[in-house]
């Protein structure tokens, strides 16, 4: 058995979202949970997977390399609202 240090979960709120970025991976549905999607992964494989996508990196503003319609308006609402947050500091 792997020790629960060596195993991460991985949390979305769409189920694509994972089988994109970890495919092959188990993913379970929880329907009353924050997040409705979750799998486990081996820590070195979350930590190879992002270490690869940030050197991949090739935008000048992440907003704009979205083209997804839906994820970029949830963006957009979540970036207007830290906005406000920063206003108030």
């Amino acid at each position: 058995m792997v020790s629960a240090a060596a195993q991460l979960l991985v949390c979305a709120r769409r189920k694509s979202d994972i089988k994109q970025v970890f495919p092959g991976h188990p993913i379970k549905e929880t329907r009353h949970t924050d997040y409705r999607y979750r799998t486990t992964v081996p820590r070195h494989v979350v930590a190879d997977t992002i270490a690869n996508r940030i050197l991949a990196i090739d935008y000048d503003n992440f907003k704009n390399s979205v083209e997804d319609h839906d994820l970029h308006a949830a963006y957009a609402r979540v970036w207007g609202i830290m906005y406000a947050l920063q206003q108030g500091s």
